[in-house]
This record gives structure tokens, sequence and C-alpha cells, in this order.
């Protein structure tokens, strides 16, 4: 090759990776963003990167754009390595078109999702575009159709992560939202399929970006994003932390960490739970009491916080938990609680994460709120999630554990693999109190004095049923421990199942309770 083809490539190349202009990422920086090309190096390890279709171009001849060419054409794709594992990444760039998707961009990130699925690799988006190319028309739209598409393949073949470090709007938002984990960026991001401006147009209602779509009102009130991030460089940080929790695919499992056995009893168990039975705790302290330590992950952390779940480390291994957190609601199960864990769930058991469920659930919460919004139905979700997952199962039971919520919180019942309680723990089909007035409501009507004859059957039916005995001896509880027990337990446990194998009944699919 002659020196002229050569300086000639190596402008090209130029271009294709600074092509947006030093002005426009200056402009960036101003913003506290990262461009799609730092985003990349900081997130890979260094010189892993690999980049596909540098040179790329679009298509498209209307409206003048024949003359407004740019190399990659808004959107930076390839693979490299996080921590030595293999990842496969794509970046939308800001300062070409405002990292709208053309046919050609959409084309370059179908190509590496095809590519994670083929070799077993988590796919990894950086979403940072103003949408749909308009000059294109329903070209850009059929790329976004394309990515769908393939979203849907991938999903339990491979994790999907999305990360929002801009704006994603419109039918942008559908890859996101079909991706395992979404991460939001305060301040600089935010998604919604219909803008501030066509909301007052319809409902006359204003609201600006921030509080339509922005990291906080996903975070909260919706359940979109799973995590959140003050900046760029954060939000990498925690998709680089969460992968490491992660397998590769949904037939490897997820790395694990050297560890040397102890005795691994916890005397700070002993003490989290309160004597009195209506008194909450922080489920967090049982969680920290357990786990390998500072290991814990939470997801959706600032969604219905009722119920926690969260990645974790028990003798180096990973693994999902699943809590009731009696800080909240006193640890009720309702409508948002139970898609969050149902969510959660279904992505263990597609990737072989085995499961831990600590128990302290009062119920389902009543009231016409719930009813008409669906806690039946989305309490089902739950139900069906846990019944349906084949990993490794167990399940403690610090506390309470009454009614329907008993069933729905991994019982044995739907196929937990161990059961353990400890003595504080109980099991029955609702309080002492709520009981007694139905079962002897003619017999403390006639009595002398109604409340002393109401205290006097409280305490004989929390005798007989609120503990984990009964359970025990029906064997609907494997083994009732003392809490400090808890960890060593839990690790031999699921030292035990960690070859467990289930035979699926042969059908295309289940149908869960959407």
């Amino acid at each position: 090759m002659s020196s002229k083809k050569i300086d000639t490539l190596l402008e090209k190349i130029t271009l294709a990776k600074f092509g947006g202009g030093e002005d426009r990422i200056a402009k960036q920086h101003e913003k506290k963003k990262l461009t799609a090309r730092e985003r990349i190096e900081y997130f890979l390890d260094e010189g892993s990167f690999e980049e596909m279709g540098m040179l790329v171009t679009h298509r498209t001849t209307d409206f003048g754009m024949d003359k407004q060419q740019f190399y990659g054409d808004g959107v930076v794709t390839g693979y490299g390595t996080v921590n030595g594992r293999l990842v496969c990444v794509y970046a939308q760039d800001f300062t070409v078109f405002g990292g709208a998707l053309s046919e050609t961009h959409a084309e370059k990130i179908c190509k590496i999702m095809d590519h994670a699925v083929k070799v077993g690799a988590p796919i990894v988006g950086l979403n940072d575009s103003g949408g749909a190319r308009i000059q294109e028309g329903v070209r850009s739209l059929g790329g976004y159709a394309d990515i769908f598409f393939r979203n849907v393949q991938a999903s339990g073949v491979v994790p999907q992560i999305s990360a929002i470090m801009g704006p994603c709007a419109g039918g942008a938002v559908y890859s996101p939202a079909m991706t395992d984990f979404t991460i939001m960026v305060q301040d600089t991001s935010y998604m919604f399929v219909t803008g501030p401006n066509v909301v007052k147009t319809v409902t006359n209602e204003e609201v600006t970006s921030e509080e339509l779509g922005g990291a906080s009102a996903h975070s909260t009130k919706s359940g979109v994003t799973h995590l959140t991030a003050q900046n760029d460089v954060d939000g990498l940080e925690k998709v680089k932390k969460l992968l490491s929790y992660i397998p590769q695919n949904n037939k490897s499992k997820a790395p694990s960490i050297d560890f040397q056995l102890k005795d691994e009893v916890r005397k700070q168990l002993n003490t989290i739970v309160p004597e009195n039975a209506n008194k909450p705790y922080d489920m967090h302290q049982v969680i920290d009491g357990i786990i390998d330590e500072a290991s814990f992950f939470e997801i959706h952390e600032n969604y219905a916080d009722n119920i926690l779940v969260g990645f974790a480390r028990l003798g180096g291994k990973s693994i999902g938990i699943v809590a009731n957190q009696p800080m909240s609601l006193a640890g009720v199960l309702d409508v948002d609680a139970s898609k969050k864990a149902a969510r959660f769930v279904r992505f263990c058991d597609a990737f072989n994460i085995p499961l831990l469920v600590l128990v302290d659930v009062p119920g389902f919460l009543p009231g016409t709120d719930q009813e008409w919004n669906g806690i039946i139905l989305h309490g089902a979700k739950l139900l069906y999630a846990l019944s349906e997952a084949t990993v490794p199962r167990i399940t403690v039971i610090t506390r309470k554990a009454y009614g329907g919520a008993y069933d729905v919180m991994n019982s044995k019942h739907i196929g937990a693999d161990f059961n353990y309680a400890w003595p504080t723990a109980e099991i029955a089909v609702m309080g002492a109190k709520g009981a007694c007035e139905i079962i002897f409501r003619k017999e403390i009507l006639a009595a002398k004095d109604p409340q002393a004859k109401l205290l006097e059957k409280e305490a004989e039916y929390a005798e007989k049923f609120a503990n984990p005995f009964r359970a025990a001896q029906r064997g609907f509880v494997d083994e009732v421990i003392m809490p400090e027990e808890t960890r060593r337990k839990l690790i031999r446990s699921f030292a035990m199942l960690e070859n467990k194998e289930v035979a699926r009944p042969d059908r295309k699919h289940g149908n869960i309770p959407l």
C-alpha cells in the first residue's frame, strides 16, 4: 500500500474516532458527561477494546444528509474485557446527529448483539440518543424493531445491561426496558415515551423532563431503573460491579472468589429480632450478618422498599437475596414489592444464581387501592417465579410467616430445597389476635371480662401455633436453627445443592400472569 493511501486511511480513522468535533466534546465535558469513546475507554480494561464498524456511514441522501457524513454514524460498537471477562458493548455518540438512530446505526448495534449471543458474552448498551433519525423515516423505526427483536432473542441467554447516560425517548425506551438491568445517571439522563411538550398538549400538565422521566422518578415511582448513579463514572463503576456477580451466559456459573471456611458463627444475629413481635428491625442487619463482609449489592434500592433484592457473596460464591423488610410497611407484600421480587427471581433463575429468601411477612397489604391495582395478579407473579425457579433455593424464616404470603415466600410447598426457621419464627394463617377473634368469638363475647378472655386465648393460640415447631413436625421446616448458626448452615447447604438438576415438563413456555 502506498504512503498516500496509508495517510488517507489514518485520516479516516482519526475522523471516525473524533469526528464529532472538539468543540462538541468540550460542551459535553461542561455538562460533566463523558463522550462515547471516553465511556468505553473507562469501562473496559485498558487496551482491550476492539472496535467494529468504525468507518460506517449512513446511506441517506434526503434533506441534504448526503453532505453530512460522519464515520461510525453516531454509535461506537465493539468488544473488550472487564476485569478480564469478555463483554460486548455499544455507546451512542450524542455529538453526531444527537445520537439519533439511523438504519446503519441500528445495524451496528444488531451486529454486536448477534456476536454477544454467538460467543456467550454480556451485552452492555450505553444509551445517549435523541431518538429516531427523522430524515430516514420508517427505516430508522425499522432499525429500532430490529434491536427490540434481538433483545428478546438474547433474553435469558446472555445478560443485557442498559446504562442511560443522556436522553432516551419515544420508541427508544423499549430496548432498555427489555434488558435485565437499567442504570440511569442523575440530572443528565431521562426516559419517557412522550416528552413534556406532548404531555402539556394532551393533558395540560406542565412537567419537566427530570420530573417526568429522570433517574429519581424511575428509581422511586415507576421502578423502570434498577440503579442510579451520580455521574457517568459512577454509573460505569456500578455496571462493572454488577457484572462481577453474574455469569457470562445461561450455561455458565457466576465467578467466585477465594474463600477459606472458618467456624462462621455470627453471634450478632442472636439479638437482631426484637422480643416484641410488633417491633420492626432492619433486615439489612440480618443480611450483613449472613453474607461475606460488605458484599451485598442492592438492586432497586429506592423502589418498593418493603422488600429487598440484591446480589451478595456467601463463602466466596454469588447468590441472589430476596428479603422482606420489617422497617417498611412491616414487610408486607404489595403490588410493587411482588413485581420487584418476581423480576429479580426470574433473572437469577435464568442465569444459574442460587437464591436465598429471608422471610418476615405478615401477609399481603389489604385495601381497595391494592385490590383494584391487581394485588392478586401481581402477587401471583412472585408465586409463579419462585415455583418455576430450578436454581438452589433456601428459605430462612426469621419471624412472621403468615397466610398466603407464607406460601409465596419460597415455602417447601412450592419447591424450596431447604427451609430453616429461627426460634422466633411464627408460622400461622394469621396473627394470634385476629385468629382468636374469629375462632373464639362467641366464647369471648360470653365472658364476664371479654378483654381478659381474648388475652388468654391469644396466649393459648400463640403457644400452639406462633412458633416454628408445628411446621417442623410436619416437615414444612427442615430445621429450627439458632440465628448465629445461619451462615454456617447456608454455606454447607448451598455447597450440597451446587450440582442440583431439575427436569422440567416438555412445553414451549409457561404463561406467567403478566
